[in-house]
């Protein structure tokens, strides 16, 4: 059961004795004196529905012990260390100066249920009803929408490792498998964990490896096809499938069904990257900056740097894109926006004409930095320089020819390229000029035209894109230490995401002069 705190003060109670010494305006001097009214006890009622069982830790306590953990990227095992070591954590949380902490696992189990609930995320929320009663936010009508990617807690895995890890959890999650895997697969030795010995540089070898792997792993779904398993068991089968089929192919001058396999020439889309945290991915934040794990979205004010909203998801996938994402972000706002809706910032990924067209939907005005045109030839023209016609549905190239714009969108130049005086400045192709012509064609180039007609807007951009950048760097933290993640799965790490944007908003608030009078929280 939850338990509960108690009003009175203890003998050794630290804050009497060394209170004085914990700066003040920090967040350990706020929690240890309004830990209580962020986190009321009925704040995590839900948990723990049984009134029966020995009395254990008061809710406001771990949710000060999970704020600072995260606040200071503690591991469960170093935030008990500082529990029961730094005066600091213990005038924050209310202990007596003798108090030895708690075991680790109380944070797992508390994690545990929080995920498991129908409010995963009530410790952001709680401060950020803290955020809504100061009004700090009111009248800032603005919000900028970015994204970090956060490195994933396992490491990535090649074809070869995920094989065999994917066939060892088969054996050891679906008892029917354990046989058919000792009499028939022989590709490795499934006792070992490790890479088989090979001549890795030898390509013969390796491919008759991957072969033989292949091969194996697709006789053990053939054999467990139709079977009844429960899910622990059917997701080891479907995961043996896919890492199977994502990263080969068949070897030169085979089809296949000769069971010639090689390493595909290819990165698969949405690629599963280990068997350990399947829903970590590669994720191409730039064209040149690469990394794997998640993607955390966020709404930041831009004045005061306050994080409104987040969400992490898997890094790659249309329904995990920026412009997808941020456009929900901005439906959690804890303010209701202006009558106008918001100025919403952004760089080049939220510019896509879908985001635009669903912000102008919404009353919502862009102030998106649009993405660049890069005409076929170097220096040549872009799709700017043709003249599109809605209504009459043709476009028409800079020499003056129109062309009908097909169902599909598309538009070809063909043979009116051949002879044409401005061929060298338009393309490189025989057949001659194609257009893809997009939905919102019309937004799009309203909007590359604005951005340059209206330098207000580009100066707004760059004012308060600074202020961004540097909630991020807070959220990512000193050195980019906490950009490593350490836990599994999107919902473990969105988690995360949240609790640390609680503590950042807090410590935020506190910076900018956060206290509580008799009528509620003021910004002083």
């Amino acid at each position: 059961m939850q338990g509960r705190s108690d009003p009175g003060r203890e003998l050794l109670d630290t804050a009497a004795l060394v209170g004085h010494l914990v700066p003040a305006g920090s967040v350990y001097a706020f929690l240890a004196e309004h830990r209580g009214v962020v986190f009321p006890d009925g704040l995590f009622a839900d948990l723990f529905p049984s009134g029966k069982g020995r009395p254990s830790v008061p809710g406001e306590v771990i949710a000060s012990v999970l704020v600072l953990q995260t606040l200071e990227d503690r591991s469960d095992g170093e935030a008990m260390t500082a529990l029961r070591c730094d005066l600091r954590w213990k005038v924050a949380c209310g202990l007596p100066i003798d108090h030895a902490g708690f075991h680790p696992t109380t944070l797992t189990v508390w994690r545990n249920r929080l995920r498991a609930s129908d409010r995963p995320d009530r410790i952001f929320e709680a401060v950020r009803h803290v955020v809504a009663e100061t009004g700090v936010l009111s009248g800032k009508t603005r919000r900028a929408l970015d994204s970090v990617v956060l490195d994933d807690a396992v490491a990535t895995q090649d074809t070869v490792t995920q094989l065999i890890a994917a066939v060892r959890r088969v054996r050891r999650l679906v008892p029917a498998a354990a046989g058919v895997i000792a009499d028939r697969c022989h590709a490795h030795d499934w006792d070992d964990p490790g890479k088989p010995r090979i001549a890795w540089d030898d390509k013969p070898a390796r491919d008759a490896l991957v072969s033989a792997l292949v091969n194996d792993a697709n006789l053990i779904v053939a054999e467990l096809a139709g079977a009844k398993l429960d899910e622990p068991a059917a997701q080891a089968v479907a995961l043996l499938a896919l890492v199977a089929g994502q990263d080969v192919e068949p070897a030169d001058g085979s089809d296949g069904t000769d069971g010639r396999w090689r390493i595909a020439r290819r990165v698969a889309e949405d690629r599963v990257i280990s068997t350990v945290d399947t829903a970590a991915r590669h994720a191409h934040k730039t064209v040149h900056h690469r990394q794997d794990g998640f993607k955390a979205h966020l709404a930041i004010e831009p004045d005061t740097g306050l994080f409104t909203a987040g969400e992490l998801t898997m890094a790659s996938g249309q329904d995990n894109h920026e412009a997808v994402v941020g456009l929900h972000l901005l439906d959690n706002d804890p303010v209701d926006p202006a009558p106008d809706g918001f100025e919403v910032l952004g760089d080049s990924a939220y510019g896509t004409g879908d985001a635009r067209a669903a912000l102008a939907d919404a009353g919502h005005t862009a102030v998106i930095k649009p993405g660049p045109l890069t005409p076929a030839v170097a220096g040549g023209f872009t799709l700017d320089d043709f003249t599109i016609d809605e209504q009459a549905g043709t476009a028409t190239c800079p020499n003056g020819v129109t062309r009908r714009i097909t169902p599909s969108r598309t538009v070809t130049f063909g043979a009116a390229c051949r002879d044409c005086p401005l061929r060298q400045r338009c393309t490189t192709s025989k057949t001659g000029r194609g257009l893809a012509i997009h939905e919102h064609d019309a937004l799009l180039r309203a909007a590359r035209q604005d951005w340059v007609d209206h330098p207000h807007r580009r100066d707004t951009y760059r004012r308060h894109r600074p202020m961004v950048e540097r909630s991020i760097a807070w959220l990512i933290g000193p050195k980019g230490r906490c950009r490593k993640l350490r836990y599994r799965g999107v919902n473990a790490n969105d988690w995360w995401l949240h609790t640390r944007m609680a503590a950042l908003n807090l410590r935020r608030l506190l910076n900018l002069g956060l206290q509580r009078d008799p009528a509620g929280w003021v910004i002083t």
